[in-house]
C-alpha cells in the first residue's frame, strides 16, 4: 500500500520515535548535502539493486522522500 503523509506527520513519528524506515532517493551528492536523521540513501536509480539489500523486511513501514529541505 502507498500512502501520502505530511511533514507534521512524519515529525511527529519521529518524535515519538516509531519504528519505521526512512529513505532519502536523491542522489548520493544531495544527501551528503543535508538528511533527515536517520535516513538511508537509495538514490533512485539504484532503487531495484539496493532495497532488497538494505531494506530487507517486506513487513516494515518505510517512508520514502525527495526532497532535502522538509
Amino acid at each position: 500500500m502507498v500512502a501520502t503523509i505530511t511533514r507534521n506527520d512524519l515529525k511527529s513519528k519521529i518524535d515519538r520515535r516509531e519504528n519505521f524506515k526512512l529513505v532519502d532517493v536523491l542522489a548520493p551528492e544531495y544527501y551528503s548535502k543535508g538528511h533527515l536523521p536517520g535516513a538511508i540513501n537509495i538514490p533512485m536509480d539504484r532503487l531495484k539493486e539496493l532495497a532488497p539489500k538494505l531494506l530487507p523486511d517486506k513487513n516494515a513501514d518505510v517512508i520514502v522522500y525527495c526532497m532535502n529541505k522538509l
